[in-house]
Parts: C-alpha cells; sequence; structure tokens
C-alpha cells in the first residue's frame, strides 16, 4: 500500500506495535494475578476430575449449574466479534478499524473458553470424546442427531472456524510487517504466518474479497449459534424453557453482552497501551449509541419470555415463573438484572457526555456483564428446582467452592489469553488504520467529523 503520509505512516506503525517491543509494570502485575486465578482453576479442575462432579454443588433433579451458566455467558461474549467486524465491515462503518481486531480476538478465546465447560461438566471428558465422537465403527454407535450434543459442537466448532479464518486474513498484512522488522525466529514465525505477503494490487484486492465474503458468510452461523444453545433449553419440556422465543432473545442478549464487553476491553487496551489516538471517544460514543438500540430489543424480548410462560396459565409454568419473579433469591436477581444490565447503563448512554466519558463507559459496561451473567442463572437455574414428574425430588442448588474457582478461571483464561495475544501480534490492525488515514484526511465517526491527525513522537 502506497503511503501518502510517509511520517505519519511511520508513527501509526510505531505506537501500534509498542505493545510487542514495551512491557509497561502494570502488564506483569496482571500476568502474575491471572498465573494465581489459573492456578486455582487448575487445581479445582483437577480435585474435580480425581474426586468426581460431587465435589460441585450439582445434585438431582439440579443436574445443570454454574458451569452450563457460563457456557452460555462466553458463547454471548463471541458474538461481538461478528457484530462489530462483519456488520460494521460491510456497512462501511469507518468508526469500526480501531475496534475489530480485538473483538475478533476475543470471540476466538470467548469460544474457546466456552467449549471448555460441556466437557468439565461431565466429569468425565475423556469419556465425553469417546462417546459423542464415537470412531469404532464396528460397534454402530452414533449419537442422536436430533438432540443437542450434535448441534452444539457442530455449531460451535463452525464458528470457531469462521472466525478463526475472519481474524487470519486481517492478520496477514500485520504478519507481514513483523516479518520485516523482526530478526531471529520471530522473524521466521512471522515469515512462515505472512504467506509471502509482499502488499502487491493483487493482494489486496484478494484481501479485501475474502474479507467482505468472510464478513457475508459468517453473519448465518453468528445467528444460528446461539440459536441453537438456546434450542438446548427449548427442546426439552422444562417448565419456562419450552419457549420459540428462545432463539431471538438469546441472539440479542448475546449480542448485548458481547458489544458490552467490546467497550470494556477499549477502555483496557486505552490504559494499559496508551492507544489514545485511535480508541477515541468518538468510538465510544459510537459504540454507546448501538448499545442502546441493542439493550432495548434486549429487554423486549426478556418482558415477552415472561408474558409468554404467564400467557399458558400453565400450572408447571406459573409455579416456576412465581418462583423466579417472587421468591428468595431469584426474585432479588431480577431486580440486580434489571438494574445492572438496564435500568442503570441505558439512560447513562443516553447522554453524549456520558458516552464520551471512558471511565463511565468501562464501568457501565462491566455492570451489564455482570447482569448478564446473572440473567443466565435466572433463566436456566429455576426450572431445574422444580421437578414435577416427582415432587419429593424437588431441591435447590447451592454451587460449592470448586465451581466457583471454575467461574474466575474462566475470567481469568480469557484475559490472559488477550494479554498474550498482544505480545505476539498488533492489539490494533496497523493497515486498518494506515487505510483510514490514506483514504480520508477526514473520518466521519458518527455525527462528528474527527480529523485525522496522529500524534508524532
Amino acid at each position: 500500500m502506497q503511503e501518502r503520509h510517509p511520517l505519519r505512516g511511520e508513527a501509526i506503525t510505531r505506537e501500534l506495535l509498542r505493545p510487542l517491543t514495551q512491557t509497561p509494570m502494570v502488564f506483569w502485575i496482571a500476568v502474575i494475578i491471572l498465573g494465581a486465578v489459573l492456578t486455582a482453576f487448575a487445581f479445582a479442575v483437577g480435585w474435580m476430575f480425581y474426586w468426581g462432579l460431587g465435589t460441585t454443588g450439582l445434585n438431582t433433579p439440579v443436574f445443570w449449574g454454574f458451569m452450563i451458566t457460563n457456557f452460555v455467558f462466553w458463547i454471548g461474549i463471541s458474538h461481538a466479534g461478528v457484530m462489530i467486524s462483519a456488520i460494521l465491515r460491510l456497512t462501511q462503518a469507518e468508526w469500526r478499524r480501531p475496534v475489530t481486531r480485538a473483538a475478533e480476538v476475543m470471540t476466538i478465546f470467548s469460544l474457546m473458553t466456552a467449549m471448555l465447560f460441556p466437557f468439565l461438566h461431565t466429569g468425565r471428558p475423556w469419556r465425553t470424546v469417546y462417546w459423542v465422537f464415537p470412531y469404532d465403527f464396528e460397534r454402530g454407535v452414533w449419537p442422536d442427531p436430533r438432540g443437542p450434543l450434535v448441534w452444539d459442537p457442530a455449531a460451535v466448532f463452525t464458528y470457531l472456524t469462521g472466525s478463526t479464518l475472519f481474524l487470519y486474513t486481517t492478520l496477514i498484512p500485520d504478519m507481514a510487517l513483523l516479518r520485516d522488522r523482526s530478526t531471529g525466529w520471530r522473524k521466521t514465525v512471522y515469515t512462515i504466518l505472512a504467506l509471502g505477503w509482499r502488499g502487491n494490487e493483487r493482494q489486496w484486492k484478494l484481501q479485501l474479497v475474502a474479507g467482505i465474503l468472510l464478513s457475508a458468510l459468517i453473519l448465518p452461523v453468528f445467528v444460528s449459534v446461539h440459536s441453537i444453545v438456546s434450542w438446548d433449553f427449548a427442546v426439552s419440556l422444562i417448565p419456562v424453557w419450552h419457549a420459540s422465543i428462545f432463539a431471538p432473545y438469546f441472539v440479542i442478549g448475546a449480542v448485548h453482552s458481547g458489544v458490552s464487553a467490546v467497550i470494556t476491553l477499549m477502555a483496557l487496551m486505552r490504559w494499559l497501551f496508551g492507544f489514545h489516538n485511535y480508541l477515541r471517544e468518538e468510538h465510544f460514543d459510537s459504540i454507546g449509541r448501538l448499545l442502546i438500540v441493542v439493550a432495548t430489543g434486549w429487554i423486549w424480548f426478556f418482558l415477552l419470555d415472561i408474558i409468554f410462560a404467564m400467557f399458558t396459565r400453565d400450572p408447571r409454568e406459573l409455579e416456576v415463573m412465581h418462583q423466579r419473579i417472587f421468591e428468595w433469591p431469584y426474585a432479588l436477581l431480577l431486580a440486580f438484572i434489571f438494574v445492572f444490565a438496564y435500568i442503570i447503563p441505558v439512560p447513562v448512554w443516553m447522554f453524549r457526555k456520558f458516552r464520551r466519558n471512558i471511565k463511565i463507559m468501562f464501568w457501565t459496561s462491566l455492570m451489564v456483564n455482570v447482569g448478564m451473567w446473572a440473567e443466565r442463572y435466572w433463566l436456566i437455574l429455576p426450572g431445574l428446582e422444580r421437578k414435577f414428574e416427582f415432587t419429593f425430588m424437588w431441591s435447590w442448588y447451592r454451587p460449592s467452592i470448586v465451581e466457583l474457582t471454575l467461574i474466575f478461571g474462566s475470567f481469568a483464561l480469557v484475559t490472559m489469553l488477550l494479554l498474550l495475544f498482544s505480545k505476539i501480534f498488533p492489539p490494533v490492525a496497523v493497515w486498518e488504520e494506515k487505510e483510514g488515514v490514506n483514504f480520508a484526511q477526514d473520518i466521519q465517526v458518527g455525527k462528528r467529523t474527527v480529523h485525522a491527525t496522529i500524534r508524532e513522537e
């Protein structure tokens, strides 16, 4: 790519490659803390494998708990990558450029973490692999293709494959840049990963076409993945789960939590790596306005789910819904969901001065995901605690320290992977930033025209 302003282009390269060459002290502090949490996570997994699922709070009939809640939550977070990258790329939204790389990486790591929990939940994952993915043809034992155990792996692995290809396509120009600026084993690795990229006109055209095609092809997968996750529950006969509203409800909830997580990640990147020139207030403003629409759509489907359950007048549905709304601890959890996921953040995002305040956007986005994790728990657990076929099987779920450790460990795992990625690849796409500057001196971000000036070091 020919640069119109070589000094400005070099300043972009130098600033965006800074995380690979400079490591602030706060980075090492974060790595040490996350490493300690991951050590506890590994110990909890080993303890559960050795002693069995009896170390958790799971019981009969509550056979799903924190781990499946976490699975649904991280699948939802993974929708941020497609929402930010694919949709905004197809609509040619210029403000997406500094955000896409982080959203795509978070998609992949969230999916990997999500897929970890169904295996952990079995207690004996080596047996799960044997029975769910049979390789002994002589036995003639195959999983039921009409069941969620086939739908989920097929959908999630397809989504993971598409997201990985999508990210890799956008990484190739930056890996060629790193190849030309590194030595030793790093140069060898980047040379292999760059696939012979030289930046000629034909390669740029192919890269552009591949990005557009992958954006369009991954959108149906984006919708289907969380729809299939919702069908894990909807195809059952558990009260308040057997609802046709679950597919769009889960998808819009996934976008709400995923895009909020992108705001959290943007703020952390701005503070940790000093990307003030690239992750500006205008970008938080634009995503904040997007989230107002998404959050309002989510609260509408949330209320529809409650109304549909009561509209049927089924005694079992009414009993579980009564438990959800009026009994401890679910009544408190319901208020917690409303306040954290909608009542506080959305009115705050209505005001432009708050949307352009990085600290306020950071804390409100954190609140949203705390509320959305609680919403998954609120959806899953009450229906399991009331076994209407056998009244003596009514029970309560109380998570153990093992499950709590696994939950905190999952957040530490995703954060650690993101930090390690930032030491190997640029967390903001260098070529996209240069392209944005070369295409226009004035970039329209939302309703405001921002002069694309880069501070020279």
